[in-house]
């Protein structure tokens, strides 16, 4: 894909949120708001693929260094910790049993947004996450926005306010 201007890629990225519910796309944006201030100059790296809208946040621009992605399936706001299943969670808040990762709902809609991102222990974890990646964050300074892929067949992004 050709390399687009961080305004271009910022553009793309709105067009994509617009995809989903209002109230999905605000939430979204509030919580991409909250994790760029929590890893300032990470690469973000966005995949509109079939399924879901994906964010993720890394030191570099390979995939598999990233450390964390914002995941939209329809409906629904994910925090994914990419190289998660070592973590310490003494309050639980991890989901998931795969060899790899873990994640924490950040949002399902029909349901009050819990300010989950604030919660002490989810920004612990996302700290020792950070303290824990096989590749640090270590420039705050270059926050980078790249489009990596486009699926050009997609599943509907907005869901009915009754479903989950």
């Amino acid at each position: 894909m050709a390399t687009a201007s961080q305004g271009d890629a910022q553009s793309q990225l709105d067009s994509f949120l617009d995809k989903y519910n209002s109230e999905v796309a605000t939430f979204a944006r509030r919580a991409l708001t909250k994790m760029r201030k929590l890893v300032p100059g990470a690469i973000e790296m966005v995949y509109d693929n079939y399924n879901s809208l994906v964010i993720g946040f890394g030191p570099t621009e390979r995939p598999s260094e990233a450390i964390f992605s914002i995941v939209l399936p329809p409906g629904r706001v994910t925090l994914c910790f990419l190289q998660g299943a070592g973590l310490p969670d003494p309050a639980k808040r991890l989901q998931g049993s795969g060899n790899v990762v873990r994640n924490i709902r950040l949002y399902n809609i029909g349901e009050p947004d819990a300010h989950v991102l604030d919660a002490p222990e989810v920004r612990d974890l996302i700290n020792v996450a950070l303290q824990r990646a096989k590749v640090p964050l270590l420039d705050k300074s270059r926050r980078k926005l790249i489009i990596r892929s486009i699926s050009k067949v997609q599943r509907a992004r907005r869901s009915s306010p009754g479903k989950k």
